[in-house]
């Protein structure tokens, strides 16, 4: 869709960036959904590090289910109350994990002015009262940080972002806080999260919601204009646009929870999760030939494991790269077999993880889907391939992991030390 769209003219703000970088295909993590994705952005690091799993898992310490938001009715199923909390707090909180470094903890403790608008992937070390009543404890994000109304650092006269998000109503509020800052130029680093583009291919599916990708591009258009104008925006910034995940096309669903009755299953649009006791490669076999699975992942004592149509890859990590044993076809997705192995080594994840076949979707604990739209979460290709234009910015990312370390190359910040070094020194 990006590059369709900035070919074809249809987003002015686009095919501006577009003409002044370098643009690339990268790659998501896995899962390829939006927590777990914009957690990988935000920190450098794979869910192993990062420890985000996915939009629904079962937190082993609580001995309950975290979900973060995949349709109203899981949220309801979930327990409202219960999910909003995590959404709103404690994905940041508790559940992100110590070892991980945010981008915002990293500049701001370099003495840099970070800012947010709507991402949900925040820590900071600010705390932020909320400006509603029903929420009561503080938020800590970056210096400068808002977060759909419900946190704001500053008064910006911007309208509330959640009125018809159908409409674009979120990312109108990102655009009018957006603008408010780069008038005052008041941050050194800015996360400019622009949702309504994915929520309407949710519905409309990824190659019909032109009119949401119009309205990006205007969001992206306010920064423009706010600046003074394309010469003194390029002067002032340098950019890296991405999305954090693809999205494909969905017609058929299925249900996981069928084929574990003595079982917990978590899933969410293309990916599944299954907790459980018992021989995880046993597990695995009951879902050959289950319709809507591709890929079946495992862990089997140093070994991580790969199951697809009865047969099996087994791989892992070595000092040049990764060991593997039977057919490398099993595996055929983009950068699979880091994204795998990061994948399986969360402590938060399922026994299993079980990304979806082309064109299936797994209903969620309502039974809720996106048939007849589109959907992401899965290993292949077009959920797990990103638009990546970078201006001013010495190395084109090939993983969105690369963008937190870059932006720290940028300012001369170190990286964490899980973070591999992108720029020799």
């Amino acid at each position: 869709m990006f590059e369709s769209a900035v070919a074809e003219a249809r987003t002015p703000a686009l095919a501006l960036l577009a003409s002044e970088g370098e643009y690339s295909r990268a790659t998501s993590t896995f899962p390829s959904l939006t927590p777990v994705c914009l957690s990988s952005l935000a920190t450098g690091a794979h869910p192993d590090v990062h420890e985000i799993p996915h939009l629904v898992w079962y937190h082993r310490g609580e001995g309950r289910l975290v979900e973060y938001g995949s349709s109203f009715g899981a949220v309801i199923a979930a327990g409202a109350r219960r999910s909003l909390q995590d959404t709103i707090y404690e994905l940041n909180a508790s559940h992100l994990g110590k070892r991980a470094v945010t981008v915002y903890e990293a500049l701001e403790d370099a003495e840099l002015t970070a800012a947010a608008i709507n991402i949900t992937c925040y820590r900071g070390r600010t705390p932020h009262r909320p400006t509603v009543r029903m929420l009561t404890r503080p938020a800590y994000g970056p210096k400068r940080f808002f977060f759909y109304s419900l946190f704001e650092s500053d008064v910006t006269g911007a309208p509330l972002a959640v009125r018809n998000r159908p409409a674009g109503t979120i990312d109108a509020y990102a655009g009018s806080v957006g603008r408010w800052l780069v008038t005052r130029d008041g941050f050194d680093f800015l996360v400019f999260y622009l949702s309504d583009y994915d929520y309407a291919s949710h519905t409309q599916g990824p190659d019909a919601a032109h009119e949401a990708l119009g309205r990006c591009d205007a969001a992206v258009g306010a920064l423009i204009e706010a600046a003074g104008g394309e010469a003194e925006f390029f002067e002032r910034y340098a950019v890296i646009l991405c999305s954090d995940h693809g999205q494909t096309e969905v017609s058929e669903v299925a249900r996981l929870r069928d084929h574990f009755p003595d079982a917990l299953v978590t899933a969410s649009n293309r990916a599944g999760m299954v907790y459980a006791e018992g021989e995880p490669a046993a597990l695995a076999r009951r879902l050959d030939g289950a319709p809507g699975v591709e890929v079946v992942l495992f862990r089997e004592g140093v070994d991580a494991v790969a199951r697809r149509d009865g047969e099996e890859l087994r791989f892992r990590p070595t000092d040049a790269g990764f060991s593997t044993a039977g057919d490398p076809g099993i595996l055929d997705h983009p950068n699979a077999l880091v994204r795998s192995w990061a994948a399986l080594g969360n402590p938060n994840a399922g026994e299993l993880i079980v990304s979806a076949a082309p064109g299936w979707e797994f209903a969620d604990l309502a039974g809720g889907n996106h048939v007849g739209g589109g959907s992401h979460g899965s290993l292949t290709t077009g959920d797990s391939e990103v638009p990546m234009l970078t201006i001013g910015v010495p190395q084109q990312p090939r993983s969105i992991t690369d963008v937190m370390p870059l932006a720290l190359e940028h300012f001369g910040v170190a990286p964490p030390p899980y973070v591999r070094t992108l720029i020799p020194t």
